[in-house]
C-alpha cells in the first residue's frame, strides 16, 4: 500500500494552543506511516515537538492585540493586500507540491475568518482537482461566540459545502459542539467527537523540589496575562491557606525582556519569578495548587495534574471561550472561577483559599484526540480510495 500524504494548515495569533493541537496530530499520523507536513501561518513555539514530520512556513502573522482587530507581522507591522497575495500564493504552492491525500485545516472554518482570503482559494483549488483529498476541519473544544449570528450561519455553510468531516477535540460528558455553537445541528452528520488531545509525556523536572506543595501560576505561552501575574504577586500576603507556600510565577517567552524583569523585581519574600517551563506539568504534579487561565492545553494539564485549582479566564475584547470553559469546569468542581472584571489581589486570594479548602472530585475524561483523530483519518482516507 502506497504512503499516504497529510497536510495540515495551522494559524495561531496569540496563545500557542491551536500549533500544540496540529503538530499533535501530525505526530499522530506520522506514527501511522502518513508523510505529514505542517504549514504554519506563524513562528512556532521553540518548546514545540516537531519530529516526524516537515514544517513549511507561511509568511508568518499574529494578532496585533488582544482585540484581533488586526494582523501584523513579526516587527509589529500591519499587514495588506500584498502580504495576503503572497499568503495565498505559496498556499496553493505547497498544496500543490504535496498532493495531500488527507487535507486538515485547524479551525477554519469554525474560526479564523480572517484567513479565509486564503483557504476559499485552496478549498476551490482542491474542489476543481482530480486528485480530491479527504478534507477535515480540526477544532477545540469551545467556539469563540459571535455577536453576528450571520457568521456563524456562514462557517457551517462553508464546512457543509466544502468538508467530509468535522474533528472536535472534546470529550462530550464536559462538552459539546452545540455548547458554543448554535449552528452545530447544520453540520451534526460531519461531527466526530474525539477526546481532548493531551498527550502523556515525561513529567520530568529540572530540580528535584521545584513545585513541591507550591502555588504556580502562569498565563500560557503567548503576550497576555500580565494583569493575573501582577495579581498574584499581592495575593499571597492575603492568603489564609497559602501565605506560607512557595508560589511560582511563570512568564511567556512573548513577554519582553523589561516586563520579565520588572515582574522579578517586585517579586517578594517566598515568590519565585522564571520563563515558562518545559517542565510544567511535571510541576503541577506535585504542586499544590494551580491558578491560571483557562485555555484549552493549560485546563487540560491542570485537570491532569489533579491539584487545586483557580481559574482566570481570558476575556479581554468580548472573548467568551475560555470563561465557558472554566465555568464548565467549576460546575463540576474542578476549580474556582475569578472572572476578569472582578480580578483583585483580594479576590484572587480569596479564590486560593476556596479551591485548597475544597477538595476535587475524580472525574475521568477521554484525553487521547490526537490518536482518535489520526485513527478516524486514517480509516476515512483508505475508504475513500477504496471507492476511487
Amino acid at each position: 500500500m502506497r504512503v499516504s500524504t497529510c497536510l495540515i494548515y495551522v494559524q495561531h495569533l496569540l496563545g500557542t494552543g491551536h500549533a500544540v493541537r496540529a503538530a499533535a496530530l501530525a505526530r499522530e499520523m506520522a506514527r501511522r506511516e502518513c508523510a505529514v507536513t505542517l504549514v504554519t501561518g506563524n513562528t512556532l513555539p521553540a518548546t514545540l515537538d516537531v519530529s516526524g514530520f516537515d514544517v513549511l512556513d507561511l509568511p508568518p502573522a499574529r494578532a496585533a492585540d488582544a482585540r484581533f482587530a488586526g494582523l501584523v507581522d513579526p516587527s509589529g507591522q500591519a499587514l495588506g493586500e500584498v502580504w495576503q497575495r503572497d499568503r495565498t500564493e505559496r498556499l496553493l504552492e505547497f498544496y500543490e507540491d504535496i498532493r495531500p491525500d488527507i487535507l486538515v485545516t485547524e479551525t477554519f472554518p469554525l474560526g479564523r475568518r480572517k484567513f479565509a482570503f486564503e483557504l476559499l482559494p485552496l478549498l476551490e483549488t482542491v474542489r476543481a482537482s482530480d486528485h480530491a483529498p479527504l478534507i477535515a476541519c480540526s477544532v477545540r473544544d469551545i467556539l469563540v461566540r459571535k455577536t453576528d449570528p450571520r457568521k456563524e450561519a456562514w462557517m457551517a455553510d462553508i464546512a457543509r459545502a466544502h468538508y467530509d468531516l468535522v474533528l472536535v477535540h472534546a470529550d462530550p460528558a464536559l462538552v459539546t459542539l452545540g455548547d458554543s455553537f448554535a449552528y452545530a445541528d447544520r453540520i451534526a452528520d460531519l461531527v466526530h467527537y474525539t477526546g481532548y488531545v493531551h498527550e502523556t509525556v515525561d513529567a520530568g523536572f529540572s530540580g528535584p523540589h521545584d513545585g513541591l506543595d507550591e502555588v504556580i501560576v502562569s498565563a500560557g505561552g503567548g503576550a497576555v496575562g500580565l494583569d493575573l501575574l501582577h495579581t498574584a504577586l499581592a495575593a499571597r500576603a492575603l492568603s489564609n491557606q497559602a501565605d506560607s507556600l512557595t508560589w511560582r510565577l511563570l512568564i511567556g517567552h512573548a513577554h519582553a525582556p523589561a516586563t520579565f524583569e520588572t515582574l522579578r523585581s517586585a517579586a517578594g519574600d517566598g515568590i519565585v519569578v522564571e520563563r515558562v517551563r518545559p517542565d510544567f506539568r511535571g510541576l503541577l504534579s506535585q504542586a499544590r495548587l494551580s491558578v491560571s487561565q483557562a485555555g484549552y492545553n493549560t485546563a487540560l494539564d491542570v485537570m491532569e495534574a489533579g491539584c487545586a485549582a483557580v481559574f482566570v479566564p481570558f476575556e479581554d475584547e468580548g472573548e467568551t471561550e475560555q470563561r465557558l470553559r472554566a465555568d464548565l469546569l467549576h460546575r463540576r468542581g474542578l476549580g474556582q472561577v475569578v472572572p476578569k472584571a472582578e480580578l483583585t489581589v483580594a479576590r484572587l486570594a480569596e479564590a486560593v483559599d476556596a479551591a485548597l479548602a475544597h477538595p476535587r472530585p475524580d472525574l475521568q475524561i477521554q484525553t487521547n484526540g490526537a490518536a482518535v483523530a489520526a485513527d478516524i483519518l486514517c480509516e476515512m482516507q483508505q475508504t475513500k480510495r477504496a471507492k476511487e
